[in-house]
């Protein structure tokens, strides 16, 4: 599913314009974004949490070369999924 299905499906269901659930969707991803980059979680009781994990310094291998390379430290995102969600997908 694109983001422009993601918006017509929202649409459809909420009863909104597609211009109207195109901004709440934007305007939801805006809020989940600002509010990682401030090192906080966004949790949805039953649905999940969106948080993110330090990732250290590693060592890789160029795959085109062989070569060893360091991999940066990185803050990255990621996402538990909730009890609720998990039984609606089993």
């Amino acid at each position: 599913m694109t983001k422009q299905d993601f918006v017509d499906a929202v649409a459809d269901r909420a009863g909104l314009t597609k211009r109207d659930a195109g901004a709440a969707v934007d305007a939801t991803l805006d809020v989940i974004t600002s509010t990682l980059q401030s090192g906080d979680a966004v949790t949805f009781t039953g649905f999940g949490k969106f948080h993110t994990t330090r990732r250290s310094e590693r060592q890789g291998v160029n795959p085109r070369t062989g070569q060893p390379v360091t991999i940066k430290a990185a803050t990255v995102p990621k996402f538990s999924a909730g009890s609720q969600l998990k039984k609606a997908v089993n």
